[in-house]
């Protein structure tokens, strides 16, 4: 049960981790098209 437990938090934390590294890459995408140069 604890080793579930365990698997579950690491899970999460995973998750939360990958869901910020996704939206600071949708803002760096964003400030990059709107301060790009236009060429």
């Amino acid at each position: 049960m604890k080793k579930l437990l365990v698997l579950t938090l690491v899970a999460l934390g995973g998750l939360l981790v990958w869901r910020r590294v996704q939206t600071h890459r949708a803002e760096l995408d964003l400030w990059t098209e709107a301060t790009g140069s236009e060429n």
